[in-house]
Formats: C-alpha cells, structure tokens, sequence
C-alpha cells in the first residue's frame, strides 16, 4: 500500500516534487510534519490540523510506550483511533529520547536499558522492542531503532555507534511483522564525518527499506555544516524513495533542505515558539509580549491568512499572553502551523514552476537572514 512517486525535479537545484501514498492518504511533497509527540499536536485538535492542511503528523515511541502504553493504545485500535486523526501518521523509533537520557542510560548490543524521566522506572528498548511498539501503534511510516550520536563526538564513538545502527535496523527489518500497512524507513548516521555518513548511506541502503532518513543532524551543529552533510549524502540515497531529514523545521533549513533533495521534514518548533510567545512572519520572527505591541491593532502577519490572523490583533494576542490565557497558546500554534504547511505549499509550487532559488531569495530578503 506505501508507494513513493517522483513526479518532478527541479532544473535549478537537488529539488523535487513527489507524492507518498499510505494507508491513510496521500502526502504531496516536500511537506513539513507538525510533531504530536504523545499523541497530540499540543493545543490543536485533528480537525484544527486538518483545516490548516497538514497531511500527515509525528508520534513519539519512546513518550506513548512510557504512557499510556503501547498496549493500550493497542486496545484501543491503533494511534490513529486513539486520537481521532485519520491521517498518515509516522512514529520515530524512541532512538533519540533514549540517547538523550545521558547518565540514565545504558547501551548494549542487544539494546539500551534506561530509566524513565517520569518516575525513574527500569525500562528496556531493543530493535525488537521498537518494532513491536511502533506495530501495537499502527502508524503508516515506521523509523528503525538507531543510535543518534551526540555532537560534538569523537571519531571512534560515532564510528562504533553508526556501525550498531546498521546492525539494529537489520534487525528492525527482520523483525518488522506489519510489512503491508507500515513502510519501516532506515536511519542514516555518521555524525559530521563524511566517510562514515557515506559508509553508514551504503549499509542501510544495502539492507532495503522503502524510504530512508537522515539522522543525527540539527543537533547543536552550525547550518552550515549541515548542509555540507546534506550535500554529499543525499545523493547517496535512491531516487526512486522518499527521503527524511529528521528534527529540522525554521524557515531556512526547510529551503535548505528541499534545495539539496529533501522530501520530508518535521520539528517542535513551530508549536514550542508558540508556547513562548513567538511567531513566525513573512518578515521575520515577532516576540508578541514585547511592549511596542501593546496598541499595535494589526494582525500579526499582514500577509498571512491563518484563522490567526484573519480574526485576531497583536494587542489581543499580546494581553492574552501577558495573562496566561491557554487561546494566547492556541492563536500562536495555529499561525506557526500554518506558517510552514504554506511555506511548503509555496515552495512545492515554486519547483512546479522552475523558480525554487527566486523564490528562497525573496524569502530570505523579507525574513531577514
């Protein structure tokens, strides 16, 4: 039922324009991924979602296996019941929360044995295990079991680490059961090391897996360096499958990403910013609890078209804001959701129309960067 189509690609740059057919629907791409980390994209309802135009949404492993439960969430026919979103869904693989546990962790062959952050309680995630939850939640893209280096890192650990990726998703695939509903995509790592990125593109594209992601970037590096990892492995990926860089979602590294062959993308950016207060613009970003906003009775982006904006002035928002109203939080989601599904829309229409580098020019101009 997966299926990746590539329909065009750009004459300018490494762009291209595809669509994804799942079980739940189709996706156009590029397309930016709003994250609903434990079963929720945090202040938006699914049809919220849906009227802003987002196609298909995150889960988070690691956070839905520690509550409610893989099993529960089982019972209760899936994720996608569970939360009432009939759209595609993807689930990460639980990989980065583990690593990111630090001292609360601990590695092994077999699989990482860790404590959870919520009560300290003793826990187990191996390939197996990661398989078997991300089935219980029956998304419609799967993400192998890796291990996502730190950075900065030594050559020797990330080495090793991205070694023991290959090994686990081998046995990510072997184990994978619901190969009809569920696309399981391979991780490349590797960290900022350009033979160990191509050897571990090599490893993973050899094992087979119907879309692939890049892993271990957007994690303290400079943009630059990012996009000098982007540069020579993507090409490394086929052609004919979609490909995923993972945990990257400002203004600037989506067009960088998509200039450099990218089709999927997601991140907490967008709904975080908006929890604080912050919003993406056509002009930049704006932090609404400045005071120069007090009697400012303008929407917050003249140009934008969001619910947001069309009903709302940056000195409603901004008294909303200043007296901890949960819609303040609302208002802002919405808008930054927005901001980047059209963002996305505006750069698949550019590719169609052979002018993606124009575009990003004027793009940057206004935003300032």
């Amino acid at each position: 039922m997966f299926k990746f189509e590539l329909i065009k690609e750009s004459k300018e740059c490494k762009g291209r324009l595809g669509r994804i057919y799942t079980p739940h629907g189709i996706i156009e791409t590029p397309v930016f991924m709003p994250v609903g980390t434990k079963g929720t994209v945090k202040a938006m309802t699914p049809e919220e979602l849906k009227e802003l135009r987002a196609e298909i949404i995150l889960g988070n492993t690691y956070h839905l296996y520690l509550r409610p439960g893989h099993e529960l969430i089982r019972e209760a026919g899936g994720l996608h019941k569970f939360m009432n979103w009939d759209g595609p869904i993807l689930t990460d693989s639980g990989g980065f929360q583990v690593f990111s546990l630090g001292n609360l962790r601990k590695i092994r062959e077999e699989g990482v044995e860790f404590r959870s952050h919520i009560d300290g309680s003793k826990h187990f995630i191996s390939p197996e295990v990661s398989m078997e939850i991300q089935n219980y939640l029956g998304s419609d893209i799967m993400m192998a079991f890796d291990e996502c280096a730190p950075y900065p890192a030594d050559y020797e650990y990330v080495k090793k680490s991205m070694e023991r990726t290959s090994r686990w998703a081998k046995r990510c695939k072997d184990y994978h059961k619901n190969t009809k509903s569920q696309a399981l995509f391979g991780i490349v790592q590797g960290g900022m090391y350009k033979d160990l990125r191509i050897e571990s593109a090599k490893q993973i594209t050899d094992i087979e897996f119907p879309g692939y992601a890049l892993g271990g970037l957007s994690v303290g590096e400079p943009r630059d360096l990012m996009c000098e990892v982007m540069d020579y492995t993507v090409e490394l990926l086929p052609k004919d499958k979609p490909r995923y860089l993972m945990g990257v979602g400002s203004p600037d590294y989506l067009f960088e990403a998509v200039e450099r062959g990218i089709d999927m993308a997601d991140c907490v950016l967008p709904t975080r910013m908006a929890r604080h207060g912050a919003f993406l613009t056509s002009k930049g970003q704006l932090t609404i609890k400045n005071a120069k906003y007090k009697n400012d009775f303008s929407p917050i982006d003249e140009e934008c078209s969001c619910y947001t904006c069309r009903n709302y002035s940056r000195a409603y928002i901004r008294h909303l804001f200043g007296e901890k109203e949960i819609l303040g939080a609302r208002l802002a989601s919405i808008h930054n959701l927005f901001f980047l599904i059209n963002l996305m829309k505006g750069i698949r229409i550019s590719i169609a129309e052979d002018n993606f580098m124009k575009f990003k020019r004027e793009f940057y101009e206004n935003y300032g960067y």
